[in-house]
């Protein structure tokens, strides 16, 4: 079983991801895996994230009465989102832990630097038909690979133009699948117990409980401020799990490296 301090740890964390998600609509699995993986390993954060992040993104793709038309547009990319997770998960049974924490680090950094330096990517309408399966398998890989939903499958969808409510319904539709595929995957390579299935159920009400909190936040604060200070936070977090997740030799040269620039 998992220690108290763990259990501490897993319970606030999801307070706050749960608030996050509350505020801006998406962040409950990129911040929860963010702040887990610099105490536990990446395979351990990608189980606990599950059930939270299936409740929470349920009951967001639920609202907004859009599903049909979302589908409609969206099954190539929410197909091929969801079947690859499964490509990502044999990947990770095969990787070296470190490299695929790396990893994770640096879609958090890469997501982080886009949203803070204001670049928009616009998807035309044509170009939906190969750019929607293409860029859901590339999404469906990653997040067997690491457990992040939100690259590139977030930044595909702001690309096509969808309204906010639109937008916000279909992050909760993508989620919500590619946790369940992910649920699937993971049972089938073993990393499921039932202490991760335990601990992840009770992380359920800190999650709804900061979810509810931070859409009340959501009204009376700037969105746009607390982006800004969420990316923030998530570059440092991405920044932190890279350095973490080089092995010692690399960490030495790269030190060793910016010693010598920094020298006279």
């Amino acid at each position: 079983m998992f220690d108290l301090t763990t259990v501490v740890l897993v319970i606030g964390t999801f307070l706050i991801a749960g608030a996050v998600k509350g505020v801006i609509g998406l962040g409950l699995p990129t911040v929860s895996l963010a702040a887990l993986t610099v105490a536990l390993d990446l395979q351990s954060a990608m189980a606990l994230l599950l059930v939270p992040s299936f409740v929470t993104n349920l009951w967001q793709s639920m609202v907004g009465g859009n599903a049909k038309v979302i589908l409609y547009r969206l099954w190539p990319f929410l197909v091929m989102a969801t079947v690859t997770v499964w490509i990502g998960v044999v990947a990770l049974t095969r990787l070296t832990p470190s490299l695929l924490t790396a990893l994770l680090g640096t879609l958090l950094v890469t997501y982080s630097v886009v949203n803070l330096s204001g670049i928009r990517l616009t998807i035309p309408t044509r170009y939906e038909a190969w750019a929607g399966p293409l860029i859901g398998a590339a999404n469906g890989v990653l997040t067997g690979m690491t457990g992040s939903f939100v690259v590139p499958g977030v930044m595909y969808l702001q690309a096509i133009g969808l309204s906010r409510d639109v937008l916000i319904q279909a992050m909760g539709m993508l989620f919500t699948a590619s946790t369940l595929a992910l649920a699937a995957a993971l049972q089938q390579a073993n990393f499921l117990t039932v202490d991760h299935g335990v601990l992840s159920a009770a992380a359920v009400l800190p999650a709804i409980v900061g979810m509810i909190a931070g859409q009340n936040v959501r009204k009376c604060l700037s969105e746009q401020r607390f982006r800004t200070v969420f990316f923030i936070a998530l570059l440092v977090l991405g920044t932190y799990i890279i350095g973490n997740a080089l092995p010692p030799t690399i960490q030495m040269l790269s030190c060793f490296a910016i010693r010598q620039r920094l020298m006279p």
